[in-house]
């Protein structure tokens, strides 16, 4: 059908309302497997209701089927390399058939999202990708954590996503103000406990909201207010506010609702004031402010408490909705990752400044090859060499590039060129290595990748 009706098949949109655990390759096989035994009165896992009116479509489905190889056979015997009209109208007939049993037969298994929820995934996608723009401004993330599809992200955007949706996007897919029926089903189980966490927060400052965003960052839970941890400097996108008199930093500073924030790509300015407030941004009065920090013994504590409920309520997404989760997740990582630039031949010039870069790439410390270049350079002579000296793992706790420390999201990897142990943002490539004996491609280090490796041994692993 991809060859003889690619422009003339039936819409396939319905297969966003499936779960995702259910896209499969054979879901195909499954449907026509599911019809015959539908006829034949053999499948339990419907209901009788369900059955009885999927029957119909099956005997049709599988009465175009047959008709479709008839008419497929005999076309083969006579022009075998053309698709004249009549067998093009079978086609198209089998394939609205087995669109509508598909729909039908899912339908009557599983529950599917309706499009007012598929609405609000969108609506959610949509949260996600602004907090990722917010948070590559402010400095919380980098767009190699992104393009590397660093784990640690997994958490990361949707505790930062709480925070946006409740305090800059109030009128979102996070807006408190609609019930919890017309909220997304993601997001609805949380509804009281979203309501404590957006009144907490409109009582933060800018500096406290700022170190609050940057300890929901981490993988591990951290405490955001320790006793020997100086509060981070607020980024300048979030202390540039313009006023008649700069704000002190304590409670009176507070961080409004709706209207707060217009967008990520501008700053944060004041709404108006409501007689009786402090200065700020315009809805919780000073008093309630008092009340609600006097329920807390110290700013830390305030500060731990929003950082345990952000990070429950963002963690309970992965494990009660893991399916939403993945889907949403792996729709913004397509949006908001770098896109691959087309590849072209590269002049000479370019050759020569590539040659310069691999010249200057910069050296790991206590590198083998870099220490013994005379060693490096007898392994393309000598064929086999003995490997180098393994690193264990037990004596290195963070990567030998970027001495990042290695955490239970941020995993080891040995480099097989100098044996030393790298985390996987510096390690994406792969080459083979016949001076060692490895004439499949391995995983090798950046540094031993541009600096002692042969072109010709060289290919790029795919992440």
């Amino acid at each position: 059908m991809e060859e003889c009706i690619p422009t003339q098949r039936h819409s396939r949109d319905y297969l966003v309302k499936f779960p995702e655990e259910l896209l499969v390759d054979n879901l195909g096989n499954h449907m026509l497997f599911a019809a015959e035994c539908l006829l034949a009165g053999t499948f339990p896992e419907v209901e009788e209701a369900d059955r009885a009116q999927l029957r119909p479509q099956a005997r049709n489905l599988l009465c175009s089927l047959e008709l479709v190889r008839t008419v497929l056979r005999e076309q083969s015997l006579s022009q075998p390399n053309s698709y004249p009209e009549p067998v093009r109208a079978v086609l198209i007939q089998f394939d609205r058939l087995f669109a509508e049993f598909e729909l039908s037969y899912v339908s009557s298994l599983v529950a599917v999202k309706s499009p007012e929820e598929i609405y609000r995934q969108q609506e959610i996608i949509v949260l996600f990708c602004e907090t990722v723009e917010r948070a590559l401004r402010l400095g919380y993330l980098t767009q190699e954590m992104i393009d590397g599809y660093e784990p640690l992200l997994m958490f990361t955007i949707p505790r930062l996503a709480i925070i946006s949706g409740l305090l800059i996007y109030p009128e979102g897919p996070l807006s408190l103000e609609r019930s919890p029926e017309e909220m997304s089903r993601v997001f609805s189980p949380f509804y009281n406990l979203l309501k404590k966490i957006r009144e907490l927060l409109r009582v933060l400052s800018v500096e406290e909201l700022c170190l609050l965003e940057r300890s929901l960052c981490t993988a591990e839970p951290e405490d955001p207010c320790g006793p020997d941890i100086t509060p981070p400097p607020a980024p300048s996108a979030l202390l540039e506010i313009p006023c008649a008199t700069p704000p002190a930093l304590t409670c009176t500073t507070l961080l409004g609702p709706s209207g707060a924030v217009d967008n990520p790509g501008t700053d944060w300015q004041w709404g108006p004031q409501i007689p009786g407030s402090s200065p700020g941004i315009g809805a919780t009065p000073g008093a309630r402010c008092s009340e609600l920090r006097c329920r807390y013994s110290s700013t830390k504590d305030m500060l731990h408490t929003l950082f345990v409920c952000i990070s429950g309520v963002a963690d309970q997404l992965q494990t009660n909705f893991a399916s939403d989760m993945r889907s949403i997740l792996k729709t913004v990582f397509k949006i908001v990752a770098s896109q691959a630039e087309p590849l072209e031949e590269p002049s000479a010039s370019r050759k020569k400044d590539d040659d310069s870069c691999v010249a200057d790439a910069p050296r790991v410390a206590d590198c083998p090859l870099c220490s013994s270049p005379t060693e490096a350079a007898g392994l393309w002579r000598a064929g086999t060499h003995r490997l180098p000296e393994w690193v264990p793992d037990s004596t290195c706790s963070q990567c030998s590039a970027c001495r990042s420390p290695f955490t239970l999201l941020r995993r080891r990897h040995h480099c097989r060129s100098c044996g030393k142990i790298f985390c996987a943002r510096c390690s994406p490539h792969a080459a083979a290595l016949p001076h060692y004996s490895h004439t499949k491609p391995v995983r090798v280090c950046t540094h031993c990748y541009t600096t002692h490796l042969s072109p010709a041994s060289q290919c790029t692993r795919s992440q």
